[in-house]
């Protein structure tokens, strides 16, 4: 391969991403910063510096080309302002889910709660804020996937939170004592199973964190249903889609006391259940 500069190659790359990255100038300039070991914001200190292994650059590049999440190729999620390791094996992190994080804290601090529960942890982003954000909190968190409770154990290591988050190898809160949360919290997977959806997720990420049956509601009616038997507030995420079917669900439980919350985008993103 030709020698090029830094600005070169983060220009070819660019290029290269056109039709698969909505912001190929900046993906490129994550995948050039990862190369080359340092922040984004020191690239343009170094646009004339010969790039060494260029050919190793462009694997990177090429691998992105082939819808592969530039989060996987780099191992470093953004979630909540801080940067979370990620691997194949658990759900990227979206951005959606910090309103959760948001509406999650809001019932924590009106209600004081120290214990709560976390199913379906992935990465652990959620846990781990919500442990930043109260010093005082206790979390159980569940998953049924051993490669994502590796990724959450890494990112409790990485936070400094093993004392403060314990997590477990379940389905829901099999084997949790209910002692053990005053709130459940969940982004459980809420896709439906018809659903298409685009090659950088359906080709990589772990569909059993994604998809669940009758359209997609089936796991969090389940959740709920825990929460009630538990006596206990739960707050989950779901599809901007699913607002008709969990309303019917509460109306046929007989459950009235329950909100829904909006993302940015004035979209029905998640509900909140309170005890009846």
């Amino acid at each position: 391969m030709r020698t090029m500069t830094a600005a070169e190659a983060l220009s070819e790359a660019s290029v290269r991403l056109r039709g698969v990255a909505q912001r190929p100038r900046l993906e490129a300039e994550i995948l050039l910063a990862y190369h080359l070991g340092c922040e984004r914001s020191r690239l343009l200190l170094r646009d004339r510096e010969i790039l060494e292994k260029p050919e190793a650059f462009f694997a990177l590049v090429e691998r992105r080309r082939a819808y592969e999440p530039v989060e996987y190729i780099t191992r470093e999620v953004s979630f909540y302002a801080e940067e979370f390791f990620i691997a194949p094996g658990a759900l990227i992190p979206r951005p959606e889910t910090e309103i959760l994080v948001d509406e999650a804290a809001a019932l924590i601090r009106e209600r004081g709660y120290h214990r709560i529960a976390e199913i379906g942890v992935g990465s652990g982003a959620v846990s781990v804020t919500l442990a930043r954000l109260f010093p005082d909190l206790r979390i159980v968190a569940t998953d049924i996937s051993e490669e994502a409770l590796a990724v959450a154990r890494e990112n409790l290591r990485r936070f400094e939170l093993e004392d403060r988050i314990e997590l477990r190898h379940t389905s829901l809160l099999e084997g949790v004592e209910p002692s053990a949360a005053e709130m459940i919290i969940s982004n459980p997977p809420y896709v439906a199973e018809r659903c298409v959806l685009e090659p950088n997720v359906a080709d990589y990420e772990p569909h059993r964190a994604l998809f669940a049956p009758d359209e997609g509601t089936r796991l969090l009616k389940e959740i709920v249903l825990l929460a009630r038997e538990r006596g206990v507030p739960v707050l989950c995420e779901m599809g901007y889609d699913q607002r008709g079917p969990m309303e019917r669900f509460f109306q046929e439980e007989g459950i009235g006391n329950y909100r829904f919350y909006r993302d940015l985008a004035g979209l029905d993103r998640g509900f909140i259940v309170m005890e009846n």
